[in-house]
């Protein structure tokens, strides 16, 4: 037994010689097919902050981005490379209180075989401080009147303590809490939901500390005052528009005004409109935009000293259809040696326009033609124009509407007929 540990001891430096050189062989190997390479991980590696005591928030700026060194083989750059997230770069707070601190950073790389070469940077400062939060009353700011004749009640807040939560040196800062109100030209009750702002005695926003709520409902009653009111304007209208014309639309602008008095009884008595003085359509064939006077009672004022409003009346002449038969027809462009004969050679049209314009019109304003201008001998159906005197008359009906017409060789004149 002796002699055989004697014997394994004597070949044991031959035995890790030879398994040694076998590794090795085996590496040189491995190598040759599949050698390691030094590059640059390409991809953005933000910075992580971890073990960070709850009690205490950072205040320092961090870099955006670690530019990080890897040795490792080529196969393994393709798993590297194709991995979600497998390098990062972590800062460890543990134990760190207030104050500024500057902290090694950590590469960490979840696949191996991988080599750190080098990384930049290597170090952060961090500096932390305590979280304090505090309870500020809200300072509601209205911007502002309402229109003439109204007035805001007392806004309805949803809240009226906002808290502020933060750095300690940056919830020291607030001043006050703030929210602006425009009520310019209100003349309705204003229900909004509005943002809250954390100032500091300079009036300057204090951005890095968070408000719970950061925005608040507010409702603000508008009411009109006594003794001002707003009613309708109504156009007194007299007299009729010309013969063969109607009033299409009547147009007030404003629709409505704010009236007011020292006696709001009389404000008060109103029917909830006031007119203006007459105005006379007779004989009115056109659109007029016309100022007017409003007919107030004595005692009455319209706020702004608004005296006129501006009335637009709109006219049109009464549209009517009318037939017109046996018109006859007109050739025009045909050579002296052709002659058409047509069938028929009267057709009846209905046209349609304004009544004023259909009734002065007389049949000799009217032409109706066919051009045989390039016609040679032959049977044709052509439909034939109408002209009229005036753009406003339309052609709604032709009948017939085509033609017979037959060109032929015009009979030669006899002497003397």
């Amino acid at each position: 037994m002796w002699a055989f540990f004697r014997k394994v001891k004597k070949s044991l430096p031959t035995f890790i010689t030879a398994l040694v050189l076998a590794i090795t062989v085996w590496i040189i190997a491995v190598t040759a097919s599949d050698p390691a390479e030094n590059r640059s991980y390409p991809r953005n590696v933000p910075i992580e902050i971890v073990s960070q005591d709850t009690n205490l928030v950072m205040t320092s700026d961090l870099p955006s981005n670690v530019s990080i060194v890897l040795n490792t083989p080529q196969s393994v750059w393709a798993s590297i490379l194709s991995a979600q997230a497998p390098v990062r770069a972590v800062v460890d707070l543990s134990g760190l209180g207030a104050g500024t601190h500057t902290v090694d950073l950590q590469i960490q790389v979840n696949i191996q075989p991988v080599k750190v070469i080098s990384y930049s940077p290597r170090a952060v400062s961090i500096k932390l401080e305590a979280l304090a939060s505090k309870s500020i009353p809200l300072n509601l700011v209205i911007r502002g009147e309402p229109a003439i004749g109204y007035q805001a009640e007392d806004p309805i807040l949803s809240t009226d303590q906002i808290v502020v939560t933060g750095p300690i040196s940056q919830v020291e800062r607030v001043a006050k809490i703030q929210a602006t109100l425009d009520i310019n030209q209100a003349y309705e009750d204003i229900s909004r939901i509005i943002n809250v702002v954390a100032l500091d005695q300079n009036d300057m926003v204090v951005d890095d500390v968070t408000l719970s709520p950061d925005r608040v409902e507010v409702e603000l009653g508008i009411n009109q005052r006594y003794g001002y009111r707003n009613v309708i304007v109504s156009v007194n209208l007299e007299g009729q528009v010309a013969d063969g014309y109607r009033l299409t639309n009547i147009a007030v602008f404003p629709l409505a005004v704010t009236v007011y008095s020292s006696n709001p009884e009389i404000v008060n008595e109103l029917p909830g409109y006031v007119q203006t003085m007459p105005l006379n359509l007779d004989n009115l064939k056109d659109d007029v935009d016309v100022s007017m006077l409003l007919d107030l009672p004595e005692g009455v004022l319209v706020v702004g000293d608004q005296r006129t409003v501006l009335v637009r009346v709109s006219i049109a002449a009464v549209q009517t259809s009318l037939p017109i038969a046996n018109i006859p027809i007109e050739i025009i462009g045909l050579p002296e040696n052709l002659k058409a004969n047509l069938f028929p050679e009267f057709i009846t049209i209905i046209i349609s326009g304004p009544l004023p314009i259909l009734d002065q019109l007389k049949l000799e304003d009217i032409r109706i033609y066919l051009d045989l201008t390039n016609y040679e001998v032959g049977t044709y159906q052509l439909q034939p124009v109408v002209e009229l005197p005036s753009e406003e008359i339309m052609v709604d009906s032709i009948q017939p509407g085509l033609i017979d017409i037959e060109v032929i060789i015009a009979p030669t004149p006899t002497p003397g007929g």
